[in-house]
């Protein structure tokens, strides 16, 4: 069992759960609790797990029933477990009412092209997206409307940062997903491969229920506080109005984006493309 601070491998989960750039530097992050934990297992994306006592018990519990069902599935079994103290563990969860239980996990790694190249492409464009409940959020809900691509902009937060990570539900382990230097660029990108761009706008002419997007498409959503910039609203095909009641300025960036996506994926639906 760790039980001190000073431990090389607590020190460095430590700096991931800290610090975006060491990271990237490694290649690695956290999920913490029962289900991403479990999850990033059975994806073969665990490198390691970190539990404490009471953790250790409950895993080896969840291990034995997983045998009883699958007798041929040995992921749970072999992947490798390290005990933490509990004083420990305080020291490198990020939750308040931590499960005593940490994986560390390799980082995806997707192409922009393959993303592009997708028969029914339907994707996001995110674009400086700041708040790690609101990029979460999105992540989640986009899976369950039928998004197959995300593409953010290096301004939005980072989406291993272990609040956004939690937010995901695990999403963030089969959502594809990329970070791109230049934002403008990768959306005419996409326009090349045919993919109509959408964006929701405040200043949109086009009430957002009366678009197709029965189509390859992609739906823009800027930042919670400015909305997308200039130069982003002038590369979209089409800007977009949800419309409201009352004297509430605008949505939020989750709401707005939630909206847009489960109207697309009605439309799909009913037109039996999904």
């Amino acid at each position: 069992m760790i039980e001190s601070v000073a431990n090389a491998q607590i020190k460095q989960l430590i700096k991931l759960r800290k610090k975006p750039k060491e990271r990237w530097k490694q290649g690695l992050f956290l999920a913490e609790g029962w289900k991403l934990a479990k999850e990033a297992v059975e994806l073969g994306m665990a490198k390691k797990l970190y539990v404490t006592q009471i953790g250790l018990e409950l895993w080896k519990e969840m291990v034995e029933k997983q045998k009883e069902e699958s007798k041929k599935d040995t992921r749970l079994v072999n992947v490798s477990l390290e005990v933490v103290s509990d004083t420990i563990f305080a020291n490198i969860t990020d939750m308040i009412s931590p499960q005593g239980i940490l994986a560390l996990v390799k980082m995806p790694c997707y192409d922009i092209e393959s993303i592009f190249l997708q028969e029914k492409a339907n994707l996001l464009f995110l674009e400086e997206i700041r708040d790690p409940g609101n990029l979460g959020t999105i992540f989640r809900t986009a899976e369950c409307a039928g998004i197959n691509g995300i593409i953010l902009s290096n301004g939005c937060v980072d989406i291993f940062n272990p609040k956004v990570v939690r937010a995901t539900m695990g999403t963030i382990l089969r959502m594809p997903f990329v970070y791109v230097q230049d934002f403008i660029l990768a959306m005419k990108r996409a326009k090349e491969y045919k993919i109509q761009i959408f964006g929701a706008h405040l200043k949109g002419k086009q009430n957002f229920f009366l678009e197709n997007y029965q189509g390859k498409t992609a739906f823009l959503i800027g930042n919670e506080a400015n909305g997308m910039t200039e130069k982003a609203s002038l590369t979209a095909d089409v800007l977009v109005k949800i419309p409201m009641e009352g004297h509430s300025e605008s949505l939020n960036a989750s709401i707005a984006a939630s909206l847009i996506m489960y109207e697309a994926y009605r439309q799909k639906l009913f037109a039996g493309k999904i």
